[in-house]
């Protein structure tokens, strides 16, 4: 394994859908703004030189949110998984600073932690010369997930990684699949402003569901995969209906019904809650839909300044590494 000693190394991890409405746990999408926004984290790793072997630093808009005590920060954490990762293949690594730029805001419902999970670790393997496959990463990223959730899933650390729509297999060998695009398709997420924890929506759900609904769950996921591969838009949009949290979840989301109304009537053709809310996403198919859809949901379904809405598509590419320069 060679350091890039005298490099830094910044890794940018994009913002997801997780669920997907239809997909609860097993479907996830990575974003792109159509405008350029970074709707993401970056971290950056750098050399070290002091005695000290790890020093953590932030910034950025949603900065202020997180713990004050390093220790406590995801960064700080897989940082510490990584090294003992590395101490397993009796590998040693020199001090490092690593610089957590936070621009997506916690509880969000747009992958906030899985993004930094994933662009700190992606820096990591980078900045050390890849010693750890695709694979071994996604493990690593869905174990630091669960620490936060509670359990290990993968819907937004899988698209946030590895970029587009992915569906989650249940297989530790081949986690996740990546699934085909539909290149007419613009996602309007729009966040109003509040938290939800993902522990408070998981608690909200029951511990059981009716057979019909279970059934309908199982036909809609298989439907909508199917019309993926067929690029039928229209079939697959027909089959976005959340069965499983939204009818729950919901509540927890000032505005979620006139928000899901206004949109369906002016040309979304699904609507839904981006992973445990509050951001809700509406798909349609074209910018111009899109951006009316949009407005209305920076008007009336933002609830604070800290409340954004975007346009986007997907974002095929997932994490990238931003840039290596001399430190």
């Amino acid at each position: 394994m060679s350091v890039k000693s005298n490099l830094s190394t910044c890794a940018y991890a994009p913002a997801s859908i997780g669920n997907v409405n239809l997909g609860f746990d097993v479907l996830g999408a990575a974003l792109s703004p159509v405008n350029g926004t970074l709707l993401g984290d970056s971290v950056t790793v750098k050399p070290l030189r002091h005695l000290s072997p790890f020093s953590l630093t932030v910034g950025g808009e949603f900065a202020d949110k997180l713990p004050t005590n390093i220790d406590e920060n995801i960064v700080t954490q897989c940082f510490v998984h990584f090294v003992s990762s590395l101490k397993a293949k009796s590998i040693d690594i020199p001090n490092v600073a690593m610089h957590l730029e936070k621009r997506l805001p916690i509880g969000s419902g747009l992958g906030s932690s899985a993004s930094s999970i994933v662009a700190a670790f992606h820096a990591l393997n980078s900045y050390f010369d890849n010693p750890f496959n695709e694979t071994d990463l996604l493990l690593m990223m869905g174990q630091l997930e669960g620490q936060i959730s509670g359990s290990i899933h993968y819907d937004n650390v899988a698209p946030c990684y590895l970029g587009a729509m992915t569906l989650m297999t249940g297989d530790d060998a081949i986690p996740v699949t990546q699934l085909p695009l539909l290149d007419d398709w613009y996602w309007t997420v729009s966040f109003s402003g509040l938290s939800v924890s993902t522990a408070s929506a998981r608690g909200i759900l029951p511990k059981q569901y009716p057979t019909e609904d279970v059934l309908t769950f199982g036909r809609q996921l298989g439907v909508f995969v199917d019309a993926l591969h067929r690029q039928d838009s229209a079939q697959a949009a027909k089959v976005m209906h959340d069965v499983i949290a939204e009818p729950y979840r919901k509540s927890l989301l000032p505005g979620f019904d006139q928000a899901r109304i206004y949109s369906l009537q002016n040309g979304a053709d699904a609507f839904g809650i981006s992973g445990s809310g509050p951001t809700v996403f509406a798909v349609s198919n074209s910018l111009e839909k899109a951006n009316v859809i949009g407005e209305y949901l920076h008007s009336h379904y933002v609830q604070n300044n800290n409340g954004f809405t975007h346009v986007c598509t997907l974002c095929q590419a997932g994490a990238r590494i931003e840039h290596q320069q001399a430190s």
